[in-house]
């Protein structure tokens, strides 16, 4: 393989930690195997990021959507909960629970909140059996 110009350096620190930087801000976030599955649970499973990171993209095209529409939204918040089936382990099942707080959307916003969720790049990444489902 080709040398690539990386945008992220990964390693594995040993007792099923591993290490991800993200190389232009320096951030740091680390993932732990879960309880279950021979780890220690100390921090984000992999398939915990990645729910988390199909909801960040959620919240994150959100933003843009009603940015877009001149809209300052403000806070939302969400609830996650992955369901992992077995036979060969993996994700199954995303639940996302969305609360607006103080955010007036309407049933139109809804809609388009609800397309966000089919259309988001994460959501068009993952496999198509994985089940995501919301309050909306």
């Amino acid at each position: 393989m080709t040398k690539i110009d990386k945008n992220y350096e990964i390693s594995y620190e040993g007792d099923l930690r591993v290490k991800m930087t993200h190389l232009k801000s320096g951030t740091t976030i680390y993932s732990d195997a879960p309880t279950d599955n021979n780890g220690k649970g100390e921090s984000f499973s992999p398939t915990d990021l990645l729910v988390n990171a199909l909801v960040s993209c959620v919240l994150t095209i959100i933003g843009i959507h009603f940015k877009k529409k001149d809209r300052n939204i403000k806070r939302i918040n969400a609830g996650t909960k992955k369901v992992m089936y077995a036979d060969p382990r993996r994700v199954g099942e995303v639940l996302i629970e969305f609360d607006f707080g103080e955010n007036e959307f309407d049933e139109r916003d809804l809609i388009a909140i609800k397309k966000i969720v089919e259309t988001c790049p994460v959501t068009l990444s993952i496999n198509t059996d994985i089940k995501i489902q919301t309050n909306l």
